[in-house]
């Protein structure tokens, strides 16, 4: 095989905590699949923390690690948004955004203060955090006529492939997703089903 096909990521959200000199930065972790989601998330943390003073956040997409962004929200440049990020390459997970959350306590950190504290907030997060390993899947949307469905569902059954949603009308569509390694084989049964139609979406 070309490339490994497990990645590691965090199942749940996760929270952890970290103060110095009177300063609060509070870690949040999250599982996520698309950039889409980092806008609500930050959101809901911008209305649970009304009086906080910076929401710093990093975020790393995609199985192989190759997407991420950093964002120092007002603090000085690389003091916040990238040791965020260096957390999550020390622990080697990826489709996870961290969010660090900080209460300004009166006092300056300096720089070498800041980089710590939210590296700290970060790795306290993540330690609080299950990692779990995730096979990488492509996303496949499947388009056929009702009358095909038992043949459909059969094959998904049989290949215990994971459906992610499915809408059954006269025409149907199901999303599934399906194992990097056994894509050939499995596209290749679903193509013998005639008059399947197979739409990639996206590898997660």
């Amino acid at each position: 095989m070309l490339f490994d096909d497990t990645y590691k990521t965090i199942s749940a959200p996760s929270e952890g905590i970290f103060r110095d000199r009177g300063s609060k930065f509070i870690g949040y972790a999250y599982p996520i699949l698309s950039e889409d989601a980092v806008k609500d998330i930050l959101a809901v943390l911008r209305a649970e923390h009304p009086k906080a003073r910076h929401f710093c956040w990093a975020f790393r997409l995609s199985p192989d690690r190759s997407i991420f962004r950093v964002q120092d929200d007002g603090e000085p440049s690389g003091t916040a948004g990238r040791p965020i990020l260096n957390s999550m390459l020390s622990a080697d997970i990826t489709n996870v955004l961290i969010v660090v959350v900080r209460y300004f306590g009166g006092t300056l950190l300096g720089v070498p203060g800041l980089i710590n504290a939210y590296k700290t907030a970060a790795v306290e997060a993540i330690q609080a955090a299950e990692v779990i390993e995730k096979t990488v899947n492509d996303i496949y949307e499947l388009q056929f006529d009702y009358l095909l469905m038992n043949d459909v569902m059969k094959l998904i059954k049989e290949e215990r492939l994971n459906i992610l949603s499915q809408e059954f009308d006269n025409s149907c569509s199901i999303k599934i997703e399906i194992r990097k390694s056994s894509l050939n084989s499995i596209l290749g049964k679903i193509e013998k089903i005639e008059g399947v139609q197979l739409k990639y979406l996206f590898t997660a």
